[in-house]
């Protein structure tokens, strides 16, 4: 699958090339600049902009999609980005817990007193919440820190689960978050209903091929178009483990943490920070994605179209991001903050890449209404890509089909598809190649 490191790398704000000076290969300063960029989504107070004349913040869903041992679980070094306000969150709760106490044994001596009311109970404030919990204890999570979370899992499937569960199903949460659109729940203690008006809320997941189509069954699923996704392909080959023994990346990265955190601390102070793209990038904007549409449509038909335009918007919040970061270097708080070209090149560059891989996993997903047979259909199409031999002409390619039951017609939509994600090139006029 393509990459996009190599066209960006030296446009990037200091804070990304740092981190992306850990990694081990283009695939992993891919995986390392998305999990940090979405990461950071969750953590830009009072950083907004105005995309189809709605207000719209920092926050994306990232899945990166690999198999089993094939390097994503260093996703997880991301993580550490935040913890420092994790644990700032969690420390709060400690103090304001002991003063509850202390206040609740006050009680207890003056309760008698005319007028003595209890104190109240303070509610633990965390910024990683986990996705093995009921809709309800995520939606009061976010709630207590304003709308702001992150979830961040290793293994798909734990999200999976979840959705899957009686008691859990809140993929309409996750639908309506990504927007900022209010969510309402229950709270069966004071069986009060509560609205949350504008959550913030981010996610980072990672898991098999499989466990992307167990969270997301069919392209029709909303949750689909508002995940960006990376298709990680590893090389079966051992990897050195000595290479560097050099500091620990929990290290160098807990140091990265601390820069950050004081980033955060001074956002967390500041007036709100309106992002915008010059009148020049707005053009280039609505021409890049015209072209995308009409492009993916004439290949894929109307289901890939919600992905295309939501993509604009990740795009537009990437952009965001990345002129966040500038800040951190420049150490000055604008009250508007105008996109410059480097990190508007990086935002569309990018995207033009996570948009195969997009594809990639779109058409990994069963057609309409023959979701029972999705399993053979992605066989007998890897089969069938398998086949073909390392370059090779249309009609070579229409024979191999038809030796695997494959009807022309899908064929040639087969190759169209491989052509766009990057799997083949067309070398000339009826010729294709496989991608090296």
């Amino acid at each position: 699958m393509p990459t996009f490191y190599g066209k960006i790398k030296d446009r990037l704000p200091d804070f990304l090339k740092k981190i992306v000076d850990n990694s081990t290969s283009e695939e992993d300063a891919d995986m390392l600049i998305l999990g940090s960029i979405v990461s950071i989504s969750a953590c830009l107070p009072n950083i907004f902009g105005i995309y189809d004349r709605r207000e719209v913040y920092p926050n994306l869903f990232l899945f990166v999609t690999a198999q089993a041992s094939s390097g994503k679980g260093r996703l997880t070094l991301c993580r550490k980005l935040l913890e420092p306000i994790h644990n700032q969150l969690r420390a709060e709760y400690e103090v304001e817990k002991e003063i509850y106490q202390q206040k609740l044994t006050e009680f207890a001596v003056s309760k008698k007193q005319p007028g003595t009311k209890p104190p109240v109970e303070p509610v633990r404030k965390m910024l990683f919440i986990s996705a093995d919990n009921s809709s309800t204890s995520v939606y009061q999570l976010l709630s207590i820190n304003n709308g702001v979370g992150l979830i961040f899992e290793t293994e798909g499937d734990t999200l999976t689960n979840t959705f899957k569960s009686d008691y859990g199903n809140f993929s309409s949460g996750f639908r309506k978050a990504f927007h900022h659109e209010p969510i309402s729940y229950s709270r069966r203690k004071d069986n009060e209903s509560v609205e949350m008006d504008k959550p913030r809320m981010s996610a980072v997941l990672s898991g098999t091929p499989q466990q992307v189509l167990s969270l997301i069954p069919c392209s029709e699923n909303g949750l689909f178009s508002r995940f960006i996704f990376y298709y990680l392909e590893t090389e079966p080959k051992w990897k050195n483990v000595f290479e560097s023994n050099d500091i620990p990346l929990d290290t160098v990265f807990e140091n990265y943490s601390q820069e950050f955190f004081g980033f955060y601390q001074l956002l967390k102070t500041s007036s709100p920070i309106r992002f915008s793209l010059t009148a020049s990038q707005e053009k280039q904007f609505n021409s890049l994605f015209n072209y995308i549409h009409d492009e993916c449509y004439s290949i894929f038909g109307s289901d890939i179209l919600p992905s295309v335009r939501r993509l604009g918007l990740i795009t537009y919040r990437f952009a965001m991001i990345l002129s966040a970061l500038r800040l951190l270097e420049d150490g000055e708080l604008p009250n508007v903050l105008v996109c410059n070209d480097d990190d508007f090149y990086t935002a569309k560059t990018m995207i033009e890449t996570l948009l195969k891989h997009t594809v990639k996993v779109f058409d990994m997903l069963p057609e309409k209404n023959i979701a029972f047979s999705q399993g053979h259909q992605h066989q007998l199409k890897q089969q069938y890509f398998d086949a073909l031999p390392h370059e090779f002409d249309t009609q070579t390619a229409i024979n191999i089909a038809q030796s695997v039951n494959i009807p022309q017609e899908t064929a040639e939509r087969h190759l169209k598809k491989w052509c766009f994600c990057g799997q083949l090139n067309r070398v000339r006029h009826g010729w294709y190649s496989k991608a090296s």
